[in-house]
Formats: structure tokens, sequence, C-alpha cells
């Protein structure tokens, strides 16, 4: 069957328009017959975000961004979106514009939420959130530091200013003087060093023998530390503690009146009974010296005894008054 001009002219005008319809739809990045949900998510700066840029959930693309344009006066953005009619997610879901990349890329991803709430439906306007990107982490961190360098760098130019303040040319001179004089201390220091060093030189014959005196002195030390210690010490001590053992003990008796000695020491009666008596024996010697007539009288041919007269200042009597005061 041939077909006439007419007929063929209608069939290339109706593929020409669905190849338009086609061609434009794939240009806006939504298929010709889709039946996705549309949702929309209002931003106050979309930071680049272009029209047919991949819409995700939990990192699987599950639709596209259709269309960007302003809502009001006061700048705020409109974004218009499609998700597949395959995921259904709550109506409080969030849409967070996000970095792609380093570059600085946007993308939108879907964080879903299933609370109870009623279902996303095609026409709705998500609650939206921005996530900061590395660029922003960045100069959120950096701006504190910023503002520290800055005010380091202030308090360092007062510094500076206040130290040029205090070098003045007289503060200045002295610091150049007292450099100058730590110079000569550390070329004194390096003379006395040198001298130091050429005397250990001219004596090193002497030092070494003084050391090897040194090690002989210590080689006998430890030869007299082990002839000690093999010397039957222990038994010495031994012995030497059970004397000072017996001792104590005759101490011991002597302090609680045990014994002659102890009684001695201890009786008062007869240690004053022995001073006295040592003190009168010591008086009857010196008066037996001194006045012999007094005990001995010799009669020839039967001449009468003279009686004893004591004589003045008799020495004996002087003792006994001296002892007794």
């Amino acid at each position: 069957m041939k077909l006439s001009r007419e007929i063929k002219t209608g069939i290339i005008v109706i593929g020409g328009i669905l190849l338009f319809m086609l061609g434009f739809s794939y240009l806006k990045s939504s298929p010709l017959f889709d039946n996705s949900k549309t949702f929309y998510a209002v931003y106050k700066n979309v930071g680049g975000l272009q029209p047919g840029t991949q819409v995700s959930i939990n990192g699987l693309t599950v639709g596209t961004v259709n269309g960007i344009k302003f809502k009001d006066a006061t700048g705020n953005l409109v974004v218009t979106f499609s998700v597949d009619n395959k995921f259904e997610f709550s109506q409080n879901s969030t849409a967070e514009l996000y970095d792609t990349g380093i570059i600085g890329g946007k993308g939108i991803q879907i964080h879903p939420v299933f609370d109870g709430a009623p279902p996303a439906k095609s026409g709705d306007t998500l609650p939206s959130n921005i996530r900061p990107g590395l660029t922003d982490l960045v100069q959120q961190k950096l701006s504190p530091l910023q503002m520290k360098v800055e005010g380091a760098v202030t308090n360092a130019d007062s510094l500076l200013a206040n130290v040029n303040e205090v070098l003045d040319a007289d503060t200045k001179k002295n610091l150049r003087e007292t450099i100058r004089g730590l110079n000569a201390v550390v070329g004194s220091f390096q003379q006395s060093a040198n001298t130091l060093n050429n005397i250990l030189e001219e004596n090193k014959s002497g030092l070494d023998s003084s050391i090897t005196n040194f090690n002989t002195m210590t080689t006998n030390l430890a030869e007299v530390s082990g002839t000690l210690a093999e010397a039957d010490l222990a038994a010495t001590i031994a012995k030497l503690e059970t004397t000072v053992a017996n001792l104590d003990k005759v101490l011991a008796k002597i302090e609680q009146g045990d014994g002659s000695l102890g009684k001695l020491v201890n009786d008062k009666v007869l240690y004053n009974n022995l001073t006295n008596a040592s003190q009168e024996l010591e008086l009857l010697l010196q008066d037996f010296r001194l006045n012999p007539k007094r005990y001995v009288n010799v009669s020839v041919f039967g001449k009468k005894q003279k009686e004893y007269t004591l004589p003045e200042n008799d020495p004996a009597e002087q003792l006994k008054d001296s002892q007794n005061n």
C-alpha cells in the first residue's frame, strides 16, 4: 500500500515533535514518561547547585534536580527535584545540601525518616539543611587562628616598640660593654683551660704514678679485706658478746646488792662506817707519829711517869677538825 505524500509528511512532523520533546526532556534531565515524585526544598544559598545534579539516598542515586528559582524578595531559593517512586519515606525526612567533592560541586541527599508520620507525596516541601563543606570547615577553623595570629603580631609590634623605648643610647652602650666583658671572661676561662692542659701535660708522668700507687693501695686493701674475711671474726665477736653479757649480769647483781661488792656499793651505813674507820685510823697514825710519848712511856730506875700534856696546835686535832668541816 502506497502512502500518500500528506501521510508521510504527517508522520515526519509527528516524529520530529516526538524527537524534540525527547531532546528537551533529556536536556532538562527529566524523562518524558516519568512517574517519579517531585519535591521542593528551600535554601538560603545553593552554592552553585545546577539542574541535572543527582539526588541520592544513602549514596544511591534516586533522582535529579529539576530547577532552581527565587522564592521571594528575601533571596531564598526553591530547589525542585524528583525522586523515584520505588522508595518511600516520611514527610519529615531532610533534604541536605552537601559538597560532592573537594572542587566544590554540590549535591542533594535525602536523610529518610521512618517516624510513623504520613509518607512524603509529590509536591511536598521537605525540611532542608546545609552541611558545611571542607572549605567552610577550614575557614571556620582558620578564622580563630587568624585572629590569634593578628593579635600576636599586634602584641609583637607593641613589644618591639617598648623594647625600642627601653633600649635607649645609654642602655645599648651598657649592653655592648656587658657583652665585651663577657667576651673577656670567656677569654680568661679559655686561657685558664689552656694553662690547666699544660700543667696536666707536664705532670702526666707524676699523675700516672699517683694513679698506679692508688691502684696498688686499692689492691692491698682488697687483700686485707680478704684476710679479715677469712679470719674467724664471727667466733671472736660471739665471745666478745658473751663476755659483755656476763659483765652485764655482774653489774646487775652489784646494782641489786648481791654479794660483798654489791652490799658495799649499795649499803650506805657500811660505806659510812668504813669511811669513819679510815678517818679515825688516819688520825691515830698521825697522832702516833707526832706524839709518840702519848702511847709509849719508858721509865728508867722506877722514875715516876710524867702526865702527858696536849701540845698547842696539835696537828691531829687540826686534821680532825678539817675533816669534820
